[in-house]
């Protein structure tokens, strides 16, 4: 008896940890759009909710269905209700009373980003990765003329043990018409000038590092990153679509017919260091949709499309599809786009060339589950061959590489 009362409190422990440690993957897929931890987005901040609502069953009722308990009358309910533009909460009937507890143990736990401004070192100043190129060609230029240096030493010299064991000297050739010169001279030249076409070639259309400036200033780092909004909140098409899109302008009044200023966060500032007054910045998306916040009323007539800056682009004759990497292949958005959660201003942070898709293809196992195909991408459930290997053995793995995915008509059909 005594050991099955251990064996029965060692399981609640276990299964008490494993639902704080999804805590965070159930707040962001299920809280992150509307909520923060620290800042109120279009409900309220949750940092502090289970001291403000004491009741624990009360709080799991209003998480599961909230209609229900606004009919009951609970007054905080109704006044946070009322607060909000009587806007009614996502209801979320299939979350467990354990599964809300770790979501709100998470939003406990969660702490608020650094500053901006911190640094990355420990005297808290920015570090800046340097470009040594020039340095380079610098020192190679050095070393050339050291080397023609020491050739015209060892014909000095040469000429001088000639002259003392009486070996006539014939006349030098000067160096511009020296044939070994020459040819030295023009296959450095093809070579370099031959490296720079290739180059120049290959990156056709290539931007990596660019970073435009756009109409509005919209901060990626305090959309995803500080208030965790997903990015299919706004990109919804990445899922079910070639193009992710950029999302209409009634995605972005979802959340700011309410918030209308931005006071709470972090100073906000371009790349070239001067500060951006967030509420401006709003008030130029109300101008774009005919929004007035004082009436809380539209008019189309004054409505004007964003003429967003594109950032990220292909050259026509490939094809790449959002929906394959994401809901297929199950990728995030960051191996591609980067940092994207800490960046103010986007820009591209790959080459998005074909050698860095191919070595990306080459490297990236697909989920194809256990050795039986369980537990895998089920869109995968087609390869049998693989599925077959994978259970006797021949292989541990399956790469991209192996379904076709360094094939040439996969991306230039």
């Amino acid at each position: 008896m005594l050991k099955f009362t251990i064996l029965l409190l060692s399981l609640v422990s276990l299964g008490n940890g494993l639902f704080a440690q999804d805590g965070k993957a159930l707040f962001q897929t299920n809280c992150a759009s509307c909520h923060s931890p620290f800042t109120q987005i279009i409900g309220p901040a949750l940092k502090g909710a289970q001291q403000r609502i004491p009741d624990n069953k009360l709080l799991h009722d209003w998480v599961k269905n909230n209609t229900k308990v606004l009919a009951s009358g609970n007054k905080y309910f109704t006044d946070l209700f009322n607060q909000f533009s009587k806007t009614p909460m996502n209801t979320f009937p299939t979350l467990t009373d354990p599964e809300i507890d770790a979501i709100f143990k998470y939003v406990e736990a969660a702490q608020p980003p650094p500053p901006p401004g911190g640094g990355d070192d420990k005297t808290g100043s920015k570090v800046v990765e340097s470009d040594n190129t020039l340095l380079y060609g610098i020192l190679t230029l050095i070393m050339a003329i050291i080397m023609f240096v020491l050739l015209q030493v060892n014909s000095s010299l040469k000429k001088m043990s000639d002259d003392k064991e009486g070996i006539p000297a014939t006349e030098p050739v000067p160096f511009y018409r020296n044939k070994v010169y020459i040819a030295f001279a023009i296959i450095a030249v093809f070579i370099f000038g031959g490296y720079l076409v290739v180059t120049a070639a290959i990156g056709t259309g290539r931007q990596q590092g660019y970073q435009p400036e756009q109409p509005i200033f919209y901060s990626h780092r305090v959309h995803a990153g500080i208030n965790q909004i997903s990015c299919l909140y706004c990109h919804s098409n990445a899922m079910d679509s070639r193009h992710a899109t950029v999302p209409p302008l009634n995605v972005c009044m979802n959340c700011h017919a309410a918030i209308n200023d931005y006071t709470k966060g972090p100073k906000l500032f371009r790349e070239d260091g001067s500060e951006v007054d967030g509420t401006a910045e709003i008030q130029k998306l109300y101008a774009h949709v005919g929004y007035n916040p004082k009436t809380s009323t539209y008019d189309p007539s004054k409505a004007t499309p964003i003429e967003w800056v594109k950032i990220h682009n292909l050259p026509d004759h490939v094809f790449f599809s959002h929906a394959q990497h994401t809901k297929a292949g199950q990728v995030q958005c960051q191996t591609c786009h980067g940092p994207i959660t800490e960046m103010d201003e986007v820009k591209q942070f790959a080459t998005l060339g074909m050698g860095w898709c191919i070595n990306c293809h080459r490297s990236t196992k697909v989920n194809f589950g256990d050795s039986s195909g369980n537990g895998g991408n089920k869109f995968y459930s087609i390869y049998n061959r693989f599925h077959q290997d994978l259970k006797t053995g021949a292989m541990d793995s399956v790469t991209v590489e192996n379904i076709g995915g360094t094939e040439c008509q996969k991306c230039h059909y």
